[in-house]
């Protein structure tokens, strides 16, 4: 017969009945042993009359432990401990690119090509130049790395920190500045491992739609009546989406988030390939901004390298929470990256490689209109296109040999859609590949006379 926890027992053991005091309360008995695998929960409704809370609150916090598998069942049948361990996998992101070995045009991973990066070599011999090679001193960033972007910062920010990559910095904050049960207000779609390392930590997602100007002002407004710990967007090019920020809407959204305290987090990993400006809210809030620029995409993957800015104090935290790592980033690639930022050939390459990019995306978007498919041309190094339903679109796409990635790994409440990559787009197959997306779409072809 199954063991049911002792309510009384359990509920002198919360100290703060919140979602967020409940969930801490669960995990920690459940990892201690105190709470044994297979044991039966206490019941929503009788623990929440004993905390004196609403039973939504008991709910959210047992649907936090199911997310991390610790609890499992619901309804009649009761929730129940499965699991006193918790291995976290970033499962969206790991499904992307397991296509088979029939694909003849991977479309799936945005990632830049390599043919349009700058030269590293003359960059890393700089790197090695580094006055601070090989010191210990755990500083947040580099003075030379520093000093290169200080001036192209979009905000007069107080500190900086050099993170392994835009990712890493994301998932930094995630980690040191979010409790599980936390509210975060996340554009929809987004990226798949944003939506890993929020869904990782617990925390309660509140979906932003999106129009082509970015967040949604009003949408943003209901959101925070509900007081949410952070806001999630990206500030200019969206990786999934393209679309981008405008001035306009950046000063919208500064008035709708003027009374609040929310936390603010900009994204921005395409970082120096988006052909727009940053409209950054840092310049309304700098007290409450963490604005994140990636370098990976435009100068090099394996340089591992973005830099974040925040206030003072929350630097010192994410800081504190590194230590117990790698405390900082490597120095070479630092200075490396800083020589590239001032060097005049660099900064050729990378806007002939955005030109590049861009040129690939439009020869997709003319030959995809030719057909009937019209779409916004937008920006970054994908197409987002609508589709009637993405399981249709990925079996033909499949059957097709050619490889996209469903909307279902970016989004919460967003429309049935696929994301194209067209960062090394094989421009020998475009003809077949417009043909296999119109179709994919739920369309029919209809070529125009000039195809």
């Amino acid at each position: 017969m199954t063991q049911t926890v002792d309510i009384d027992w359990f509920s002198a053991q919360i100290t703060d009945a919140s979602v967020k005091g409940i969930t801490l309360t669960a995990s920690t008995l459940i990892r201690d042993g105190q709470i044994a695998v297979g044991m039966q929960m206490p019941a929503v409704r009788e623990l929440a009359e004993l905390l004196g809370v609403s039973p939504a609150t008991v709910s959210a916090a047992w649907s936090q432990l199911k997310k991390q598998k610790v609890l499992a069942g619901k309804g009649r049948s009761g929730v129940w401990v499965c699991g006193n361990t918790v291995m976290p996998r970033p499962i969206r992101f790991e499904k992307i690119g397991n296509y088979g070995d029939n694909i003849q045009a991977d479309l799936a991973m945005a990632s830049p090509d390599p043919a349009l990066l700058p030269d590293l070599q003359p960059a890393m011999l700089a790197g090695l130049q580094s006055p601070q090679l090989n010191s210990y001193h755990r500083e947040a960033i580099s003075p030379q790395l520093l000093a290169a972007i200080t001036p192209r910062w979009p905000y007069p920010a107080e500190a900086w920190l050099a993170t392994d990559g835009g990712f890493d910095a994301m998932n930094l904050i995630v980690q040191t500045l979010l409790s599980p049960g936390d509210r975060v207000v996340l554009e929809d779609p987004t990226a798949t491992r944003l939506l890993d390392m929020l869904d990782n930590i617990g925390a309660e997602i509140l979906p932003l739609p999106c129009d082509e100007q970015g967040p949604i002002p009003s949408a943003l407004a209901a959101h925070l009546h509900k007081s949410p710990a952070m806001f999630i967007y990206q500030p200019r090019t969206h990786s999934t989406t393209g679309h981008t920020v405008t001035q306009q809407r950046s000063a919208e959204l500064a008035r709708v988030l003027a009374n609040s305290k929310t936390l603010i987090v900009e994204d921005d990993g395409i970082g120096d390939l988006s052909r727009w400006p940053v409209w950054s809210l840092g310049y309304h809030f700098p007290e409450r901004v963490v604005h994140v620029h990636s370098f990976s995409k435009a100068y090099g993957p394996d340089l591992r390298l973005a830099v974040l800015s925040a206030p003072c104090e929350l630097v010192k935290r994410i800081q504190a929470w590194r230590n117990f790592g790698v405390s900082w980033t490597s120095r070479i690639l630092q200075d490396a990256v800083a020589w590239m930022l001032t060097d005049a050939t660099t900064r050729r390459q990378v806007e002939q490689a955005k030109n590049t990019y861009r040129e690939r995306r439009q020869l997709l978007l003319h030959a995809l209109q030719a057909r009937g498919l019209v779409l916004a041309e937008r920006d970054g190094l994908s197409l987002y296109i609508p589709v009637a339903s993405e399981q249709y679109a990925m079996i033909t796409l499949a059957a097709r040999g050619i490889a996209a990635v469903p909307g279902e790994r970016y989004s919460i409440n967003a429309e049935q859609f696929i994301r194209v990559s067209t960062a090394m787009l094989p421009l020998q197959q475009l003809d077949s590949i417009a043909d296999a997306l119109v179709i994919a779409s739920g369309r029919e072809i209809n070529l125009s006379p000039n195809l």
